[in-house]
């Protein structure tokens, strides 16, 4: 697993439980320490691994630089300066034509890094405002998601979301994503796309969370409440993946707030951290969510396990196998449950 800190610092947890305990302590494999020439100077906003290979990993940072990691020599490959703090960045888990880093700055332009040349190729406009989230499709790899600090209006939901199409040595902005609909009466700090690419979600300032179809832009209506949301940068939500129902986890406070996708109920806040949880992120093949705060703690999370009661075992034994796996039902809880 791949960390970045508030102290600039970069962490590669080894994720095994070599223990065989159900409560352990992650070993850090390697560290990027205050010591290093390469350590960011300021906070580490975002962080990922190069999604074909992790020989590579790209880190982002308010120290308005961007660094395209080597991961054996732990020294950067490339660096790419901007004129601005830097609160997002994103490389598509899918592209296999193009190989860009999108960039989100305090600048409203939008910055397009090729990983293959070194550069900087491309700028999108659209925004007034710092852009606080970028996001490419995991569906289609020439859809980029972004959202933008609340400016003069916030309007249609362009503000947030285009669709872009890439043609050969040309690049064109075709029309907005939702053209007509209000995004969140306040900033949009917040997006995420379901695994499959079909729905997008967005969290606001307004502490409003919505879900919205990524075919036509229409506003799914689904009701999640009040989704508390003081988060003055980024806010990294996440969505579970390989499991049914599929759930969103979302920083609230000190805790994570788990709705359902698309009912929109709560299902319980995960507790456990003593400060602000600033990141979630969800791992498909352990199902396990982590969570990082303020506390300088990262939480893993997984679903708790019912117990097989009589019936339920009776049942098992005339169908032959049980056709759910108790790890992907609805059983989240946290520590104090």
């Amino acid at each position: 697993m791949l960390s970045g800190g508030a102290d600039g610092v970069i962490v590669i947890y080894d994720l095994e439980n070599y223990s065989g305990k159900p409560q352990y302590t992650c070993k850090a494999v390697c560290t990027v320490g205050r010591s290093s020439r390469y350590v960011h100077k300021f906070s580490v906003e975002t962080v990922q691994w190069y999604p074909y290979d992790t020989g590579m990993f790209v880190t982002s940072s308010f120290d308005k630089t961007m660094k395209v990691w080597d991961t054996e020599m732990l020294k950067p490959a490339e660096v790419f300066e901007f004129e601005g703090n830097v609160y997002s960045h994103h490389l598509s888990p899918i592209a296999r034509k193009h190989s860009l880093i999108a960039v989100g700055t305090k600048n409203p332009k939008i910055q397009l890094c090729d990983l293959k040349s070194g550069s900087r190729i491309h700028v999108l406009q659209g925004h007034r405002a710092e852009v606080l989230s970028v996001q490419w499709s995991p569906r289609y790899e020439h859809i980029l998601a972004t959202a933008r600090q609340q400016g003069e209006s916030m309007g249609c939901a362009s503000g947030f979301r285009q669709s872009l199409h890439f043609g050969p040595a040309q690049w064109r902005q075709v029309e907005s994503f939702l053209r007509v609909h209000t995004a969140h009466n306040g900033r949009v700090n917040g997006l995420c796309f379901t695994g499959d690419g079909l729905y997008l979600l967005t969290t606001g300032t307004d502490d409003r969370m919505r879900l919205w179809n990524s075919a036509n832009g229409e506003n799914t209506l689904v009701n999640y409440g009040k989704v508390c949301n003081e988060s003055r940068k980024r806010q990294q939500l996440t969505v579970s993946r390989g499991c049914s129902p599929e759930f969103v986890f979302v920083p609230c406070g000190s805790s994570v707030a788990v709705y359902a996708l698309h009912t929109g109920e709560l299902v319980t806040m995960l507790r456990g951290h003593y400060n602000n949880v600033d990141c979630c992120a969800f791992h498909p093949d352990y199902q396990e969510l982590y969570s990082g705060g303020k506390d300088c703690n990262i939480l893993a999370w997984v679903p708790v396990l019912r117990p097989v009661d009589v019936e339920e075992e009776s049942n098992k034994g005339a169908a032959g196998q049980s056709s759910v796996n108790p790890a992907f039902q609805d059983t989240w809880s946290s520590d104090e449950d």
